[in-house]
């Protein structure tokens, strides 16, 4: 599929990040877009960016959904194939991530098994709902993020990352197991398994949201208790510290994330359906991303040891991420 131009695609997580920069791109090249997100207004804002950037006579529809509930999920699909007055579709980006559920040990069940629901659950619901609509078409493409927490199960030796890194494993597991299948029962629809190092996202910001927690500036003091004692077991000052100003450094840990990333949403997006175009299966975003599975794989047995992330680390990568190397700034 070389061209999207007439095609129909489907974006989960269409409000922010890359899914919103996904449906820009796709529009501005006279792709419909069907997109979902449980935040209308982030949509509405997405939205009307795709019309601007469009060509007339492309159709642009928000439908709002919390990909972890299939019924939500079933009602998007049937709402596409009305609004788009449609029996197929072309493209599905299933895009939709948050963050949390980091400790299996101590970390509220709640906040796991939701992180995993929408991170995995998402990606099972949608492909459930679209496949059909996919292989109607006369040619069709899945595309399923993962991350590079898809094959690395880690943000470092300090932090537990645990329900988002075996939602990732398992998308890319079921994507890889998917070429077979589509290539025996359905050869005119392609899969591809993304997978993002860091990218310029508001995923930070938002997750708090759909997990039902506060934000960083919300935090109350209990809040704050987990945080303080992560300090801790770091060696660092946590008693130097006001509230205010451990939430000060939780926001900015968010807005750098966003803000100071390596690659922004918007390559990121370039890169993906740049991927897409060339029917690659396996798509690598950012040099992180190549920089670690090539570590990864040269050095398995190693890839959970200290010493393994500082020599990331020293490449660059994730470098500026933890907000506690300087607490007191």
């Amino acid at each position: 599929m070389k061209e999207f131009a007439g095609r129909i695609a489907v974006v989960t997580g269409g409000g922010t990040g890359m899914g919103r920069e996904l449906a820009k791109q796709l529009a501005a090249e006279g792709c419909h877009v069907a997109m979902c997100d449980v935040s209308v207004e982030h949509m509405e804002e997405t939205q009307a960016a795709c019309e601007k950037a469009a060509p007339s006579g492309t159709r642009i529809s928000c439908h709002p959904c919390d990909v972890s509930e299939e019924a939500q999920v079933l009602a998007f699909r049937d709402a596409v194939v009305a609004q788009h007055e449609t029996d197929h579709v072309h493209l599905v980006f299933n895009n939709a991530g948050i963050g949390g559920g980091g400790s299996f040990l101590n970390d509220d069940r709640a906040e796991w098994d939701k992180t995993f629901e929408v991170c995995w659950g998402g990606v099972y619901y949608c492909t459930r709902a679209f496949l059909p609509l996919l292989v109607a078409s006369s040619e069709g493409h899945l595309i399923n993020t993962s991350s590079v927490n898809g094959f690395w199960a880690s943000l470092g030796p300090e932090i537990p990352h645990t329900a988002y890194s075996a939602a990732k494993f398992a998308v890319k597991g079921f994507s890889e197991a998917l070429i077979n299948d589509l290539r025996l029962n359905a050869p005119h629809v392609k899969v591809s398994v993304v997978m993002p190092g860091h990218v310029g996202t508001s995923i930070i910001l938002n997750s708090p949201v759909v997990l039902g927690r506060p934000s960083a500036k919300e935090m109350t003091a209990e809040d704050l208790r987990p945080v303080r004692e992560r300090l801790e077991r770091q060696g660092l000052p946590a008693d130097a510290l006001s509230d205010d100003q451990l939430r000060t450094i939780m926001h900015q840990l968010a807005v750098n994330f966003r803000d100071q990333a390596p690659l922004s949403a918007a390559d990121a997006a370039t890169l993906i359906l740049d991927g897409v175009r060339e029917e690659r299966w396996r798509i690598l975003v950012g040099e992180d991303a190549k920089i670690l599975d090539q570590r990864v794989r040269e050095t398995p047995e190693e890839a959970y040891d200290l010493a393994f992330m500082e020599a990331v680390r020293a490449k660059g990568i994730f470098a500026g991420l933890n907000p506690f190397a300087n607490p007191t700034e």
